[in-house]
């Protein structure tokens, strides 16, 4: 009788949050080792599922890094970066659209499984994410775009029309040439053009330290004043730097809040969506915050 009561108790602790979010548009960018984890697969999908299935209107965007730089190994292409972006040759766009296509599907077939409409698509289609060249301080890295423009026609009207948008991080230029993109500047891109109350990054850390060696002073919510302290006392780096930069702007464009969550936790999107203490880290604009909203949550 105490597990069913726990159960009931823990329905009612999400409620709120239900009703807080209901038809709301809320982005994941579904990354890191929860991809490559077959049972965090699902249970990261379950998770999506289960979002749509209550009256939130998730879209996904996914990366698959991993699984191309290991295609490109078994071709014995060397996969080389320039400040985390990967150099993108004609044959390692060919490799990285075909893996991401792969991928895409593979993540509809997932949610559709489990009885939610969805409908796979990369920035081509509909040219939805629209690119120019990117260079890393003046140096050539390939087909490797930034993005200029988000038409989110497409986007809108699958969601209109019930299914979940999954996004593979594929764009044209003007001159409708194929552009490998970062997914976390495809994630923050499609959130501040959609509107999006939440865009959650699942990644394989627990969330933003203030000291990256002290595994104690992980931070639950950052304001923008205080990620940007951050962003400018220097011991923010690595992979942390450029996605907490995404975090700022993208709350700066207008995007509600921005969470930072370790994928490899089980059911981590239901934690952080529907339990009043959450995990990982949250940054908003102090303004933003809910009126009866506690610095916890």
């Amino acid at each position: 009788m105490n597990q069913i009561l726990l159960k009931a108790q823990t329905l009612i602790e999400a409620l709120p949050y239900i009703q807080k979010f209901n038809n709301k548009k809320v982005v994941v960018k579904y990354g890191g080792s929860a991809m490559l984890d077959e049972s965090l697969q699902l249970n990261v999908i379950k998770d999506v599922a289960l979002l749509k299935l209550v009256g939130m209107q998730p879209i996904i965007v996914h990366g698959g890094g991993k699984e191309i730089t290991k295609w490109l190994g078994l071709l014995g292409h060397e996969s080389r970066f320039v400040e985390g972006l990967r150099v993108t040759d004609e044959q390692t766009m060919e490799v990285a659209e075909m893996v991401l296509g792969k991928v895409n599907k593979n993540l509809v077939q997932m949610v559709e499984k489990l009885g939610v409409k969805a409908v796979g698509i990369s920035g081509k289609d509909g040219s939805t994410l629209k690119v120019e060249k990117r260079t890393v301080n003046g140096q050539d890295i390939g087909f490797v775009g930034n993005i200029k423009e988000v038409n989110a026609d497409l986007i809108n009207t699958l969601i209109d029309n019930n299914f979940v948008p999954v996004i593979a991080p594929i764009g044209l230029d003007d001159n409708y040439q194929n552009y490998n993109i970062n997914a976390d500047d495809a994630a923050c891109a499609v959130a501040t053009a959609i509107g999006a109350e939440k865009l959650v990054f699942l990644t394989d850390i627990e969330g933003v330290y203030a000291d990256p060696q002290d595994k104690s002073s992980l931070i639950s919510v950052l304001t923008l004043d205080k990620a940007d302290e951050l962003l400018d006392s220097g011991f923010i780096g690595g992979g942390m730097l450029p996605k907490l930069k995404n975090c700022v702007d993208a709350v700066k464009n207008g995007v509600n809040r921005v969470h930072i969550l370790d994928g490899r936790i089980e059911h981590c999107l239901l934690l952080e969506f529907f339990t009043n203490k959450g995990i990982g880290t949250a940054i908003i604009d102090k303004k933003s915050m809910f009126e009866n909203e506690t610095i916890e949550k």
